[in-house]
């Protein structure tokens, strides 16, 4: 501990400089980075952490230079918490890193291989032969502190502590083996549609993907976090995805909204899709699975968080090739020919998958694992028991977890490249000050929703002294935004739609929120209006204005609004094939068929002969979760999926009932594997 500061020195003393190095150790770690930190101290009655403030800290991931940890050593210390107090909790926490944040660090030279390098500052010994001391080969057992002992007669001199924590030989060492020498960035796209122009609107989206942006971003992940695009924003939206791809990669998919799935093939319907859909009204997820192989990414983890309800008014076989590779992940929020739910509820509530995969998102287990704990807990919720379950269906081979550590790999240029193509479209105008001729001065403030919706705010800095009320506002934005009039210029947040970042967001100013940006064809250009009353003047209003252009914010700087450039998305998805004469993997014997506890013997569609054999399933259907109307569950809201309901909203047929196909001994002995259906069905 540095000798400034002792144990009933108050944490929010600590000098910048290590409060800095302190909070980007507790951001970057996972499993024991400030939110672990936060429920050690919630046990403390002292300076307990509520649920509450744990959220407010986590909102701060969304701010420009924002920190989960420095909120929450602020909470801390205004409850009165002390070094003292910190570092119990670090020591609990094991994370010595953070503890060494606190010491005077000893400097460790970049280490050859199993080799480690220990440099004492002090004492400086005349002749003496290095300060250095060496360890060869490093080994799990050298963690720990060290301090150097020089002696010169009766007299000794004691340097200060140094640490060295080995988490992992080889890779301490540069010993880092070949798989996992190129898993150098990760990127997740974020769609949730929620606003269907022909179809019935959803409420859970927006939250599922806000929340979810923030666990990811805690990841270090790169995140692209969209609401309610339209058929060709969505395309342009994945092909910009999968630019932020190449070699090694963890390439993530999250996508909630309406859904249906034909053959194997998962589809997601944007917000234009007409009634009824087909698959050129969508976007195939094994069509994007496909490019993203081609980028031979590290990982690939599609989230599905949609109805899979056959769609009978679709026939297309999409023609999708797949290679075997061990490295994809598939969580669907429902199995197959089911549907994923809302929960119903007056305010803002997440989807049902997502209620459960925000608590396990974080923890340091393989992929997969994670998806069997969500899977075992909405397994006791019984909201949906029997009426949704989660499926998994994995090829992966070797561990692979969210927390894996992002490690230079062979293209650091590429990569760096990518990183900038993202951060091209995450950049936030800058706030400024504008001055008006009255003497007045407003802040004009800026913060990101999501990457395609911009919060802007008006302050007040100062007003003449004989100026009894002044306020200021923003009008005249483009018709292609999304700006509700009635919702302009708010005195709260909430008022204006802004329900995620109310409490990070300044006080006393009025907001406006503004979505859509993807839709902008020009740069932003809006008016700020001041409004002034002089007590001289009557009280009659007088009126300023300025025209501010901020160019192209956030996503609107990729413009996803033109017509498909590159089409290779599209054209996957359009190929009519029959699923018989589909070219075919034999899948290797790691891929074994499991079914999840809990899900039912479901129909594998990707494996049917041209000739569909059909059983009717009219009575079984009939009251039971599938309709489209008010939800036969009172706990329940509308499902993400119309596929099994005709125009009113009833149960289909074909004809005067829904059907659905299946196969008959005959037909198996000639039907082939496709790659896709061989992905694994984790078990529990």
């Amino acid at each position: 501990m540095s000798e400034t500061l002792d144990r009933s020195t108050k944490i929010n003393l600590i000098r910048e400089p290590v409060a800095r190095r302190l909070c980007e150790v507790l951001d970057r770690s996972s499993s024991r980075g400030w939110r672990k930190l936060g429920d050690i101290v919630s046990n403390d009655r002292r300076f307990k952490v509520s649920s509450d403030d744990m959220d407010e800290c986590s909102l701060k991931v969304l701010q420009v230079e924002g920190s989960p940890s420095r909120m929450l050593l602020r909470l801390m210390g205004e409850r009165g918490c002390t070094m003292g107090h910190l570092v119990d909790y670090l020591q609990t926490l094991g994370n010595s890193e953070a503890l060494q944040c606190l010491k005077p660090p000893g400097r460790v030279k970049p280490p050859e291989p199993d080799r480690c390098v220990i440099t004492f500052p002090q004492p400086q010994v005349p002749n003496g032969l290095s300060p250095d001391l060496v360890i060869s080969p490093v080994q799990l057992k050298d963690a720990g502190f060290y301090i150097c002992r020089v002696n010169c007669g009766d007299a000794l001199e004691f340097s200060q502590w140094a640490q060295v924590d080995v988490l992992n030989v080889n890779m301490f060492c540069g010993k880092i083996s070949q798989s996992h020498s190129l898993f150098s960035l990760f990127v997740a796209l974020l769609i949730g549609n929620l606003s269907y122009q022909n179809h019935p609107q959803l409420k859970a989206p927006m939250v599922d993907v806000y929340e979810l942006t923030n666990l990811l971003r805690q990841l270090n992940f790169q995140v692209v976090s969209l609401l309610d695009l339209t058929e060709s924003e969505m395309r342009n939206a994945v092909d910009e995805f999968l630019l932020l791809l190449h070699k090694g990669v963890y390439g993530l998919l999250y996508y909630a909204g309406h859904g249906y799935e034909n053959y194997g093939n998962s589809f997601m319907v944007p917000v234009d899709a007409p009634n009824p859909y087909r698959s050129a009204n969508c976007l195939c997820v094994q069509s994007i699975l496909k490019l993203m192989q081609e980028k031979e990414t590290g990982l690939n983890v599609f989230l599905l968080d949609m109805c899979r309800k056959r769609n009978i008014h679709d026939d297309s076989t999409p023609n999708i090739v797949l290679r075997v590779t061990a490295n994809i992940v598939f969580g669907y929020a429902t199995c197959q020919d089911a549907e994923a739910f809302e929960l119903s509820s007056s305010g803002f509530t997440n989807g049902v998958f997502i209620k459960f995969l925000k608590k396990r998102l974080l923890d340091d287990e393989k992929i997969t694992v994670v998806l069997d704990k969500v899977a075992e807990d909405m397994g006791q919720f019984d909201a949906t028991k029997g009426k949704q379950a989660l499926e998994i269906r994995s090829s992966l081979s070797e561990r692979r977890a969210l927390t894996d550590p992002i490690l230079p790999g062979d293209s650091a240029d590429l990569a760096h490249a990518h990183s900038r193509q993202w951060a091209k479209a995450h950049e936030l105008p800058e706030s400024m000050c504008l001055n008006f001729d009255c003497g007045a001065q407003i802040k004009l403030g800026f913060a990101a929703e999501f990457s395609n919706v911009l919060v802007i705010y008006t302050h007040i800095v100062k007003k003449p002294e004989d100026m009894s009320f002044c306020q200021a506002h923003v009008t005249d934005f483009s018709q292609d935004l999304d700006v509700d009039p009635k919702e302009m210029n708010r005195e709260t947040p909430e008022e204006t739609g802004i329900y995620f970042l109310s409490s990070s967001l300044p006080q006393h100013c009025l907001y406006t929120r503004v979505s859509s940006l993807q839709k902008l064809k020009d740069e932003l250009v809006f008016t700020v209006c001041l409004q002034g009353t002089f007590r001289a003047m009557d009280e009659d209003p007088v009126h300023w204005s300025k025209s501010i252009n901020i160019g192209k914010p956030l996503i609107a700087r990729l413009d996803l609004h033109r017509a498909m450039r590159r089409n290779s998305c599209l054209q996957t998805c359009l190929m009519p094939h029959s699923p018989s004469h589909s070219p075919c993997h034999s899948p290797g014997p790691e891929h074994r068929l499991h079914l999840h506890h809990g899900l039912h013997q479901a129909q594998d569609y990707n494996r049917l002969s041209p000739q569909h054999h059909y059983l009717d399933v009219y009575e079984r259907l009939q009251g039971a979760v599938g309709g489209c109307g008010d939800s036969y569950y009172d706990n329940l809201s509308q499902p993400r999926c119309e596929a099994a309901c005709d125009s009113a909203g009833g149960l289909s047929s074909s004809p005067g009932r829904h059907s659905i196909p299946i196969e008959t001994t005959e037909d198996i002995a000639e039907l082939q594997t496709v790659f896709i259906n061989s992905l694994q069905l984790q078990q529990q």
